[in-house]
């Protein structure tokens, strides 16, 4: 078989395209089986948004009054009311200036009460939001699998649209020249 440029390209181009193809149901399953399992951890945290009128349920959450926290989105806003419940708790320091406040008054039991309440509600902040970045990147998985898909499908349909193109079929002049074409079973081309 005489390999030339050109059909090593078309065979890469193929086997590109099947490669695509594979993967990209992968991809899609990973990102769906992803989002499952940051809403099975969610859900079994039974994290749930303080009921409406409710003095801890800042005016930005009110949308989520009184739901359990299952989903990124959900994740990301009671994140978002942690963080208005730690500014009031702090004045609206951060963890590292209330830290560094109570280092340098070790007997201040009010100062020691704020660093504990600002480096809980951070931590619990941190983990949401990494729930929450999770629950997006399964939203890219799951895009970038559809897209291997069209881009591998789209690869074959080209290579497979070059090769027929480039096929030539000998079609004989004459009867005569038909009958001194190949045998049964070979092709004309």
């Amino acid at each position: 078989m005489n390999i030339t440029p050109r059909s090593l390209a078309s065979g890469i181009a193929a086997a590109t395209g099947i490669a695509l193809i594979a993967a990209g149901p992968v991809m899609i399953y990973e990102g769906v089986h992803g989002q499952h399992q940051v809403k099975d951890q969610l859900s079994a945290q039974l994290i749930s948004f303080p009921a409406r009128g409710s003095a801890g349920l800042p005016a930005a959450q009110a949308g989520y009054a009184g739901r359990q926290v299952v989903t990124g989105p959900q994740a990301k806003a009671y994140a978002d009311m942690i963080e208005t419940h730690i500014k009031e708790a702090t004045g609206g320091k951060t963890y590292s200036q209330v830290s560094a406040a109570a280092m340098a008054a070790p007997n201040d039991t009010k100062l020691a009460g704020m660093k504990q309440t600002a480096f809980m509600g951070e931590s619990l902040r941190g983990s949401l939001m990494g729930a929450y970045q999770a629950w997006e990147v399964t939203y890219l998985v799951t895009g970038l699998g559809l897209a291997f898909l069209g881009v591998g499908a789209a690869t074959l349909a080209v290579t497979g649209l070059t090769e027929v193109s480039r096929r030539k079929v000998h079609v004989p002049d004459t009867i005569a020249a038909l009958a001194e074409s190949p045998s049964p079973g070979q092709p004309l081309m």
